[in-house]
């Protein structure tokens, strides 16, 4: 069976919720915290002893990566992108690839056994 690599870069406050929504749904994902900058607002900042503000130079984001069998990528890509819809510039985006193999370390299997 064919597999993809789903890899969604979202606003960090929005960990909780997509983490809550696929959580049923595949059989695992990472978590990378981090900073970045896109089409985003950035956030305004108190600068000094609050007397002046600055614009942040990026945004916290997060990117939760899995992997899925081909079958499974509608439904985890619809509720990631449900789950972190705000509506504004910045919510995020979904890249899907191919994954040509996979092998489950601990337990040798390949393939989608090994998701």
């Amino acid at each position: 069976m064919k597999m993809k690599r789903i890899e969604a870069t979202i606003q960090a406050t929005k960990v909780g919720a997509v983490s809550d929504a696929i959580n049923d749904i595949v059989g695992g994902f990472s978590i990378l915290e981090g900073n970045g900058r896109g089409s985003g607002e950035r956030q305004t900042i108190r600068a000094g002893r609050g007397t002046g503000t600055m614009v942040a130079e990026y945004n916290k984001i997060a990117v939760i990566s899995t992997v899925v069998d081909d079958a499974e990528v509608e439904k985890v890509s619809t509720a990631i992108a449900g789950a972190s819809f705000t509506g504004k510039g910045g919510d995020g985006i979904i890249v899907v690839t191919n994954v040509e193999s996979v092998l489950n370390i601990a337990s040798k299997k390949t393939g989608s056994e090994a998701l």
